[in-house]
């Protein structure tokens, strides 16, 4: 005979509680907070946060990566609406500040040049400025890979308030881009071409859309950019 007793909390042997007896379905947790495989906000972002999101010092645009907007195959100018390699970034350098910048620069370093030779050559023969000159191109590439490998900016850029920027990101340029920018700007001068390097490799840029690079800065995938 059973001795189950109905009023009980126990199930009577092999079978299950009543219905109202079981325990009440628990809700799936969600995921805790803090995940070591989280991301955190802005993390690899160009400027601490998303690109075109709402905390970009530049302002919003449109997410890196999203396809241009019609009529913009290439993506726009920074400073511009639609999507660059990093919206909302500043203007592009002017032409008459990058103009003026390098000739400051250029001044600078062959000044430099002449007063190292002064002591070893007679500038009263034309053989005393053609190594004036030579020495000044050198001085030229070493000056412009050390400086733009710090901030992107030489004495001329900073006077005329532009900087060079890498293309992808906006950052000052690696070392590696700032040496072969300035080796594309002062090599082939030496090696074949003389002063016509300049007009050439300078009337590159003028005509390249949409971010006005020179030969040089597409040798290093630089872009010049305004800093004011």
């Amino acid at each position: 005979m059973s001795t189950y007793d109905p009023s009980g909390t126990e199930p009577e042997e092999g079978g299950k509680p009543p219905f109202d007896k079981q325990p009440p379905p628990q809700a799936p947790q969600a995921p805790s907070a803090g995940s070591p495989y989280d991301t955190p906000p802005g993390y690899g972002a160009p400027y601490g946060a998303p690109p075109g999101g709402a905390g970009s010092p530049y302002g919003a645009g449109a997410p890196q990566g999203s396809p241009p907007p019609p009529g913009q195959p290439h993506g726009a100018p920074y400073g511009a609406p639609g999507a660059g390699p990093v919206p909302g970034m500043p203007p592009l350098g002017s032409w008459p500040n990058r103009i003026l910048a390098r000739v400051i620069d250029f001044v600078l370093v062959e000044v430099v040049a002449v007063l190292v030779l002064l002591p070893f050559v007679n500038y009263g023969r034309q053989d005393g400025w053609v190594g004036a000159t030579w020495l000044g191109y050198g001085l030229y590439l070493v000056y412009e890979g050390i400086m733009l490998s710090r901030d992107g900016q030489t004495v001329g850029k900073k006077v005329m308030k532009v900087r060079v920027a890498m293309l992808v990101d906006g950052s000052s340029p690696t070392p590696g881009a700032a040496w072969t920018r300035a080796a594309t700007f002062i090599v082939p001068a030496l090696i074949c071409c003389g002063a016509l390097w300049w007009p050439i490799d300078g009337l590159f840029g003028v005509f390249d859309k949409p971010y006005r690079q020179c030969i040089h800065d597409k040798a290093a995938k630089t872009v010049v950019v305004t800093t004011a």
